[in-house]
């Protein structure tokens, strides 16, 4: 963590405030303060806010706020949430089957960590994970909070086509593909929730600073949440998270 925020110009329309040069709950904290407190403000000129791990890079338009203007503003903002927490996150708790056709690699993850198949499935539906930020593709979460007991290393060469809704394990990481992609994760499970829907009018589920639960669900809860999907019926559980 830095004593004070860095405010950084990118380009001639952004500006990047970071907050350290730490992945951990404490940085990202501040960056959702921040985060929080621009998209409630709403002020004028302001065009995206894109967090991540330890920074918030803010775009803006110069013929509405100039530099100095945006970055005054980002000063006075800070000395007033500088020492705030970022106290509106979310749980929100994805259904998940693993193993066979779901998970081709919940075997090699449990080999490999010397482990069951179910003292791996036990361990990664145990914590709460920290949605740190998104990106790679649209609505793929970057978590935080994976167990390193079932830590493995990636596919020497990447699949071709992973299903969307595919749970998988890259090293330290887990995640899941929010659309049908090429990857080399290793993979344990698969969701039947749309993580990533054009045609909802939230197409992206997941949102930095709030918190992931893995749930597991048996093949025929499975494609019962899957026909409630595909109807719009089925709703994802979400509740307020409490440190």
């Amino acid at each position: 963590m830095y004593e004070k925020p860095k405010i950084l110009p990118e380009g001639d329309k952004a500006v990047l405030v970071e907050f350290g040069n730490e992945i951990s709950e404490e940085c990202n904290d501040r960056v959702m303060a921040l985060y929080s407190f621009l998209k409630e403000e709403k002020i004028k000129g302001i065009i995206s806010l894109i967090p991540t791990y330890r920074s918030l890079l803010i775009k803006y338009e110069p013929l509405i706020i100039p530099y100095t203007e945006i970055t005054a503003k980002i000063k006075n903002i800070l000395s007033s949430i500088d020492k705030a927490s970022y106290k509106n996150a979310k749980v929100i708790e994805i259904p998940v089957v693993y193993g066979d056709e779901f998970g081709p690699d919940l075997e090699f993850v449990a080999s490999y960590n010397k482990l069951t198949p179910e003292e791996v499935i036990e361990i990664h539906t145990k914590p709460l994970y920290r949605i740190y930020m998104l990106g790679f593709t649209m609505g793929f979460a970057y978590l935080g909070g994976m167990s390193e007991k079932i830590a493995t290393p990636r596919l020497e060469r990447p699949r071709e086509k992973i299903p969307a809704g595919s749970v998988g394990i890259a090293d330290k990481q887990t995640g899941i593909y929010p659309i049908e992609s090429p990857g080399g994760w290793r993979l344990i499970g698969q969701t039947p929730v749309k993580i990533y829907d054009p045609k909802s009018e939230k197409p992206i589920l997941l949102e930095a600073g709030n918190y992931l639960k893995f749930v597991r669900i048996t093949k025929e809860e499975f494609f019962k949440i899957k026909e409630e999907v595909n109807q719009g019926k089925f709703k994802v559980n979400m509740y307020d998270y409490t440190n």
